[in-house]
C-alpha cells in the first residue's frame, strides 16, 4: 500500500469508533417526511446540512434507489480509478472509501458529510436521494453522475431482506405488510417508481450514466466499459478481467472491504441476512404470490406509462 493511501487509512478509521458504541442506543429510526419524500428520521433533522453540501467538480457521484446494486457499482468504480489494484482498493471498507452523504445515524460514526468533507478531491460519493432533493450543488458543479435502476420485483424483495437486518432502518413487519409499504413509497428515500423515472428523466439535462441492474448481471464486460468511458479513463482488458473477477458477486461476498461484515451486529446483523444476499435476477418468485405479481404488473404499467423505461424481471 503507497505511504499516500496508509496515511488516509488511519484517519478513515478514527472516524468509526464502534468499540464506542453503546448497543442500547441503537434503535429504529422513524420516518419523516422531506418535501414529501420519507426520509429515516435522523437525515431528514439534518436537512439543512445535506442541502448546503458543496460538492466539487470532479466529484463521481453513485445514486441509487435502495439495494439496487449500489455497493457492486462502488467497488467497480474504485476499480476503475485505482486501475485494477486490488490493495488499494482494500485499504478500507467500502463505507468508508465511498461516503454515503445522507448517512446521519449514530455518534460515534462519522456521517456521511464529515468523511465527504475531510476527503481531497477527486472524491466519489454516494446518494439513495431521489432527484428533486440532491443537493444543488451537483447541478451547479456539473458533476457526473453513475445512476443503476433494478427491475422493482426483486427491488422489492432485497429491501424487504436488509429491512429485517439493518437495525436502523424501521421494521419492515411481514413480507405482504412490506410490499404494500414498498408499492405506496411508504418507505425510507420513497416511491421506487418517482426515483427511476425522476433519475431517467434528469439524464436527458446532465451528465448521467444510467444503467441497469440485469444489464450488469447479463454482460458485466460491457456495462463496466460503459462506466469507464463515461468516467474518462482507459481500461486495458487485463485490468477489465480483473475488475469483473474481484467484482463478481460471490467475490464480493466473501469480501470484507465489501460485504459490510466490519459492521457490528448491532447495526447490520448478517445472521438474520447478509448485506450481500444474493445478487440474482429473479428471486422475487420465491416471494411474491401470483396475485401479488399481477397487480404489481397493473400498477407498474400506470406508473411507468410513457416513460421508456423497460426492467427485465428475469434472464
Amino acid at each position: 500500500m503507497s505511504a499516500d493511501l496508509q496515511s488516509k487509512a488511519p484517519g478513515l478509521q478514527s472516524k468509526w469508533d464502534f468499540d464506542a458504541l453503546d448497543p442500547a442506543t441503537v434503535k429504529r429510526l422513524d420516518l419523516l417526511e422531506v418535501e414529501g419524500v420519507p426520509l429515516l428520521s435522523k437525515d431528514a433533522q439534518n436537512w439543512d446540512s445535506l442541502w448546503g453540501f458543496q460538492a466539487r467538480p470532479d466529484d463521481v457521484l453513485i445514486s441509487t434507489y435502495p439495494k439496487a446494486g449500489t455497493t457492486w457499482m462502488q467497488e467497480i468504480v474504485d476499480m476503475l480509478q485505482h486501475e485494477g489494484d486490488l490493495q488499494k482498493c482494500a485499504r478500507a471498507p467500502i463505507y468508508q472509501r465511498i461516503p454515503f452523504i445522507e448517512y446521519f445515524r449514530h455518534y460515534p460514526i462519522a456521517s456521511g458529510l464529515q468523511l465527504a468533507e475531510t476527503m481531497p478531491s477527486p472524491r466519489t460519493l454516494k446518494t439513495h436521494l431521489p432527484v428533486q432533493l440532491l443537493p444543488p450543488s451537483f447541478w451547479e458543479q456539473k458533476c457526473k453522475i453513475i445512476y443503476v435502476a433494478r427491475n422493482i420485483k426483486d427491488n422489492a424483495v432485497s429491501y424487504f431482506h436488509f429491512h429485517r437486518m439493518d437495525h436502523f432502518l424501521p421494521e419492515p413487519g411481514e413480507w405482504n405488510q412490506f410490499l404494500e409499504n414498498f408499492i405506496a413509497g411508504k418507505v425510507a428515500w420513497g416511491s421506487w417508481f418517482d426515483h427511476v423515472r425522476g433519475w431517467w428523466e434528469a439524464k436527458d439535462r446532465h451528465p448521467i450514466l444510467y444503467l441497469l441492474y440485469e444489464d450488469m448481471k447479463e454482460n458485466p464486460s460491457r456495462e463496466i466499459q460503459k462506466v469507464a468511458k463515461f468516467l474518462g479513463l482507459e481500461l486495458p482488458e487485463l485490468v477489465l478481467n480483473k475488475i469483473v473477477q474481484h467484482t463478481d458477486f460471490k467475490c464480493m461476498k466473501a469480501n470484507p472491504m465489501a460485504n459490510y461484515s466490519t459492521m457490528p451486529p448491532v447495526i447490520m446483523d448478517h445472521g438474520i441476512s447478509p448485506f450481500l444476499r444474493k445478487g440474482t435476477v429473479g428471486d422475487w418468485k420465491e416471494h411474491f404470490t401470483v396475485a401479488q405479481s399481477e397487480r404489481l404488473d397493473d400498477i407498474y404499467a400506470r406508473e411507468m406509462e410513457g416513460s421508456g423505461l423497460t426492467f427485465r424481471t428475469q434472464l
